[in-house]
């Protein structure tokens, strides 16, 4: 019987003990909390991070040199994406713009006019000679004040407007060849100038497109064109780069 009262009293020690410990710690925690108005004032903390930077940063390489180049099958030849590579050029393509003329590839160089390339042939084009005015010098029997090549004193290739505007006979070769090119590349010389609308009329009624450049843009898109579709689909009329406006 004794005992079992020890036992009794060990276990009510051992529960008061346990309550006191729960009233401690809830007066503490109470205590330690902040007042409410704090606690809504209080922004929320944020945890910031930071990388610490290298002391001795790679250095960088000594040399650029990425080895021996591959030769695995896998490896990428522009060259042979090139589909016109095998395709010889046309004979009438322009080698180069002088300022009183052209070479061509073919080897013959045309100065003192312009150029005339229609289905293959390569004509001297001098729009700037108007109707009833002959060619040449006083001492040949010509006029001698209008035509005197590209450096021409009086002759004119833009109206009162500033827009590029020859005569019909100047297309003479277009109106009879045949068949016709679908498109007539025009270089006005060293800038590009408007066409007018009685010149673009006129290629336009002869079934033909047309499109103005200046000289050089226009010679080297002449030469990717007639190579991709030949020299019967493409034309083209060069205004030497060193042509002047007469007064």
């Amino acid at each position: 019987m004794a005992t079992i009262s020890r036992r009794v009293a060990a276990h009510c020690q051992r529960c008061h003990h346990l309550d006191l410990s729960r009233r401690a710690s809830t007066s503490l925690r109470h205590t330690l909390q902040p007042p409410p108005s704090l606690q809504s004032r209080t922004a929320p903390a944020r945890c910031i991070r930071s990388t610490p930077t290298l002391s001795n940063p790679p250095a960088a390489p000594k040399s650029r040199d990425r080895g021996p180049p591959s030769e695995e099958d896998t490896q990428t030849d522009f060259a042979a994406m090139n589909i016109l590579a095998n395709t010889p050029p046309p004979t009438t393509g322009i080698d180069s713009c002088l300022d009183d003329g052209f070479a061509l590839n073919s080897g013959l160089k045309v100065t003192g006019s312009g150029v005339l390339l229609c289905g293959g042939e390569a004509f001297k084009w001098r729009p700037w000679i108007r109707a009833g005015r002959k060619e040449g010098t006083i001492g040949a029997g010509a006029v001698g004040d209008d035509d005197k090549g590209v450096r021409s004193e009086g002759g004119k290739l833009l109206n009162a407007k500033g827009q590029w505007d020859v005569e019909a006979q100047a297309w003479g070769v277009l109106a009879l060849a045949w068949p016709k090119p679908d498109l007539l590349v025009l270089g006005t010389g060293r800038s590009i100038v408007p066409l007018s609308p009685r010149t673009r009329r006129q290629i336009n009624d002869l079934g033909i497109r047309i499109e103005v450049q200046d000289t050089r843009n226009a010679a080297a898109q002449f030469n990717l064109l007639a190579t991709e579709r030949g020299v019967q689909q493409v034309a083209a009329a060069l205004i030497p780069i060193g042509w002047r406006e007469g007064r």
